[in-house]
């Protein structure tokens, strides 16, 4: 298609509802953006996004309930049997990006060709304007839809300009250029390398967002991640990872740690952006660790660099805990002669809560770096004996047939520290044999020690 072409769209009730209302009133009002480039491209939009010539004012006036909180223009309009509002946003001329994020300020405009010429990409420039129920026309001043056929991914009008007002573009246009698999525009690729980095002045909520997208995303991540070593990004961006680059690994598949890294993300799954972070990130501390043909300790230190990358981005707490846990873990060596206390013991060292996890992280290590585990004594075994083990034995003080007050009351101690301790070595004697898990037995191990060990 091109730009005057006629296209018919079915939109859902609640959208029409909207375009209708501005229509009626005198206003012009258009899909813009995604939207429009989805359609596009055969597939139906997740958001609908509608600009207008009406001033906000205006567009929550005509729709009761709407909220307006922003100085950009955008009302969330609210229309019964939708099930979440619509965007609309009033057409709008913005003024330099001195901070690279937020224009200085923003008026009101009444065209929509000056509204789409601030736009990012031509492929996100384009307009379906109504003329009639469900039909109306492209409008692509910027040639996004010829862009778009050819697989090609171009800023809109000059590439520096539309960089330097928004530094989160640079990650945007390899999230796109993967997504969509297109080829990045040559001079858009230059202004990429010119400005890349800008990128350091990102914050962490704004590059967490744009991370999720690229780990949940149709396209395996690690073409994004090669994109941004291409153009000069990750090593801005996510310099502990960066620092893979050139470290080698003993694998039987060829490549470096970053390599190994990046098809560990791979192999977990897009459902799970926080274990693929735990892929990408596990071998983090190898950088820093190599010695001699060997990484000792890579795990703990790894362990501390994803905790200290993953607050830099602004992850939750659990989900940067999460990733440490593993990393910190995911180095153990099973063999068949393990003993049930061993396994018992390793549970207890891992958490139950983290065993699944930490199984899929290893399963994807290994397949990362071409290996296959044995048909006995292997991966396989170790997750069937914990899951057994995990089903049948004590794991927690908590699971003990005493507590802290039981103890304090037949032994005579004061709660504190020292009945604490007491829990902690029962445990210890009950992961070794769980017959021990009865009351008699328990306290007669803890007065026995409070004996030998009266302080």
């Amino acid at each position: 298609m091109r730009d005057g072409d006629r296209l018919r769209v079915t939109l859902p009730q609640p959208v029409a509802s909207v375009l209708a209302g501005l229509a009626e009133v005198g206003e012009e009002a258009a899909l813009v953006g995604g939207c429009v480039r989805d359609l596009l491209r055969g597939e139906r939009p997740a958001d609908w996004d509608v600009a207008t010539s009406a001033p906000p004012e205006v567009v929550a006036g005509l729709f009761p309930g709407s909220t307006w909180q922003n100085p950009f223009g955008t009302v969330t309009v609210l229309v019964p049997g939708g099930e979440r509002g619509i965007e609309v946003t009033t057409y709008r001329i913005e003024g330099r990006y001195r901070d690279r994020r937020r224009p200085d300020h923003v008026r009101w405009g009444r065209s929509l060709i000056d509204d789409l010429a601030r736009r990012d990409f031509t492929m996100n420039a384009m307009a379906w304007l109504p003329e009639e129920p469900g039909i109306g026309r492209l409008v692509d001043p910027f040639g996004g839809a010829g862009d778009l056929e050819a697989g090609l991914l171009r800023a809109v009008g000059d590439p520096d300009a539309r960089l330097e007002e928004d530094a989160l573009r640079l990650v945007r246009a390899v999230r796109f250029a993967i997504r969509f698999e297109q080829r990045i525009d040559p001079a858009t690729e230059i202004a990429i390398r010119r400005h890349a980095g800008s990128a350091s002045t990102l914050s962490g909520e704004r590059l967490r967002g744009e991370l999720l997208r690229i780990l949940t995303g149709p396209v395996a991540p690690s073409r994004a991640f090669g994109l941004m070593e291409e153009l000069g990004l990750l090593p801005v961006l996510v310099p502990e990872l960066a620092a893979l680059r050139g470290v080698p690994q003993a694998k039987n598949l060829a490549g470096d740690a970053l390599d190994h890294s990046l098809r560990a993300m791979d192999a977990l799954p897009a459902s799970d952006p926080t274990l693929r972070l735990a892929g990408l990130l596990h071998d983090l501390g190898k950088a820093t660790t190599l010695a001699d043909g060997h990484f000792i300790g890579h795990e703990t230190a790894g362990a501390d660099l994803a905790e200290a990358l993953l607050r830099r981005f602004r992850f939750p707490r659990g989900e940067i805990a999460r990733v440490g846990r593993l990393v910190r873990q995911h180095m153990f060596a099973y063999g068949g002669e393990w003993t049930d206390a061993a396994v018992r013991r390793f549970i207890r060292r891992v958490g139950v809560d983290l065993l699944d996890d930490l199984f899929a992280l290893r399963a994807a290590d290994d397949l990362a770096s071409g290996f296959t585990q044995p048909a006995e004594g292997g991966l396989a075994e170790l997750a069937a004996r914990t899951f057994a083990a995990v089903a049948a034995d004590p794991l927690d003080t908590r699971q003990l047939a005493v507590d802290g007050h039981i103890l304090a009351d037949e032994l005579g101690i004061p709660p504190g520290p020292r009945i604490g301790r007491l829990l902690s070595r029962l445990l210890e004697a009950v992961l070794e044999d769980p017959s021990l898990n009865q009351r008699p037995a328990l306290l007669a191990l803890a007065r026995d020690w409070v004996s030998t060990d009266p302080a």
